[in-house]
């Protein structure tokens, strides 16, 4: 799990920060590897206009390139840290449960306060920047929290739970 903690510091806990040590090397090993094998074998096809092996192998490899750039800079600006305490407060790294204020049907949400560097399957990610991050981080289960969404309008949340990420 990641997590913006200041401009340009993401937070990393040490499992998160294998998981991406372990893809770029991956990257930057035997994915880029094959890719350059792919574009080769396309070449020696002859006419490039007209090859879509080639090109296909060419836009996979900026998309991995690309990829590793990403990483790259995540890794740079990493600071590992440790899961956050189950104290019902919310901060980042945390799953967050909350529900609309005046919601009728009373639907219950839950995302996780990170950055969306790494986003778990099945759970939306939201950065502590955005109007609802910084609008409940810091505040604790059972608050009631109003913002401004990008649409203008204010919105009001009430936080039903708050626990550490574990993922």
């Amino acid at each position: 799990m990641t997590q913006s903690t200041e401009q340009g510091t993401i937070w990393l806990t040490q499992d998160a920060h294998d998981k991406l040590s372990a893809e770029l090397e991956n990257l930057k090993g035997p994915v880029r590897q094959e890719v350059i094998e792919r574009i080769a074998a396309a070449r020696d096809e002859g006419d490039l206009k007209e090859n879509g092996g080639y090109h296909a192998a060419r836009e996979e490899q900026g998309r991995v390139e690309g990829r590793i750039r990403q990483l790259e800079d995540m890794l740079r600006r990493a600071e590992i840290g440790e899961t956050p305490p189950d104290d019902g407060v919310v901060e980042p790294g945390m799953i967050v449960t909350y529900k609309f204020v005046g919601d009728d049907d009373d639907e219950i949400e839950s995302f996780l306060l990170g950055a969306r560097e790494i986003e778990p399957e099945g759970l939306t990610v939201y950065s502590p920047q955005s109007p609802l991050g910084e609008a409940i981080n810091g505040k604790k289960k059972g608050d009631t929290v109003a913002y401004e969404a990008p649409n203008g309008k204010t919105l009001e949340v009430v936080i039903v739970d708050a626990k550490p990420y574990t993922g």
